[in-house]
């Protein structure tokens, strides 16, 4: 669904791009190009590592002054470790940077239970999210309409707190 109607050789931002597996391989392997942006230098280092044709930037999503115009962009897995007073900003930022029909794809957490960390990989990691609805708010506030909206984990009554996927597109 994001990748469809791009032009040949698109320019894909991945946010947050860890090793570049499995979404900017995907995009690569669609024949676009990828712009990835990580805070964590060993990750960073393997995707150039694995796809050294594509750009790979060393940077936090907080304070990364997106520069370069792209055809799509994917937030997978990576803005619910951010403290969600940010979130508004960054997919500002974000859609600002994007084409008229241009695409976003990101996940969200499903609930609104509070920040927390939790341990992935032997690192702590810290979890924060607005629920979809507020973040289907924003997006649509930022002139986009929800081509996908649905959870690909229901929250539990415990700290998780689900994961929802949204396609949209800046009309």
């Amino acid at each position: 669904m994001l990748l469809s109607d791009l032009p040949d050789n698109a320019l894909v931002m991945d946010i947050g791009c860890g090793t570049g597996r499995p979404m900017a391989e995907y995009v690569i392997s669609k024949g676009h190009r990828v712009l990835g942006i990580d805070q964590a230098e060993e990750l960073i280092q393997l995707a150039r590592a694995r796809f050294p044709d594509e750009q790979w930037v060393l940077s936090s999503i907080e304070q990364h002054q997106f520069s370069d115009d792209f055809h799509a962009a994917i937030i997978w897995d990576s803005l619910f470790h951010i403290d969600r007073s940010m979130h508004a900003t960054i997919l500002h930022r974000v859609v600002e940077h994007l084409p008229k029909s241009g695409k976003i794809m990101l996940t969200v957490g499903g609930s609104a239970h509070p920040p927390f960390t939790d341990h992935m990989f032997g690192q702590e990691f810290f979890y924060d999210s607005n629920t979809p609805e507020e973040t289907t708010r924003m997006l649509h506030g930022l002139g986009c309409r929800i081509v996908i909206g649905e959870f690909m984990n229901l929250p539990t009554t415990g700290r998780d707190k689900g994961r929802y996927a949204i396609v949209a597109q800046k009309t």
